[in-house]
């Protein structure tokens, strides 16, 4: 018999480490528009787990709690993983929205040839996230054109 899950969990999220979480969940809401789904501290308060959602996807947001987790701003803003986000809602005035709440715009709001609109931003802790949305369905063979590149597995 399955189990129901208590937290209602996408099917794949992603963990994102920060030194001060606590001041990332307000700026990610405010920046992103991701919405606190848990909070847990312990008892001096310290936040110890953290999860927001945005859509039907979520991340964890947590602390450097051990040494093989770390945020950008710990190892020379370095990133090892990048975090992207499907928008359903107007690509340009998300990035407006991240801009003035204080983002960092690595990349203008673009259209690329396999049909997405996307941008990329960094955020205080130096984390690269980038938003894209589909503006129209690209066939691969038009892919394959436009970019110059042998495509495998095309999705669409």
């Amino acid at each position: 018999m399955p189990i129901d899950d208590p937290f209602k969990h996408a099917v794949l999220g992603s963990g994102v480490f920060y030194k001060d979480p606590r001041t990332a969940l307000a700026w990610l809401q405010a920046a992103f528009g991701f919405e606190p789904s848990m909070l847990v501290s312990d008892a001096d308060g310290r936040l110890v787990h953290a999860e927001m959602r945005f859509g039907d996807g979520y991340i964890i947001v947590d602390s450097e709690w051990a040494g093989h987790v770390a945020s950008p701003a710990s190892i020379g803003g370095k990133n090892t993983q990048a975090v992207y986000v499907r928008l359903q809602q107007d690509l340009d005035a998300h990035c407006e929205q991240a801009r003035m709440a204080g983002a960092e715009i690595l990349e203008e709001p673009t259209d690329h040839f396999h049909g997405e609109r996307q941008y990329r931003a960094r955020d205080p802790e130096g984390h690269i996230w980038t938003f894209t949305r589909t503006v129209r369905v690209v066939p691969k063979d038009e892919a394959e054109q436009l970019s110059g590149l042998r495509i495998e597995g095309w999705h669409r």
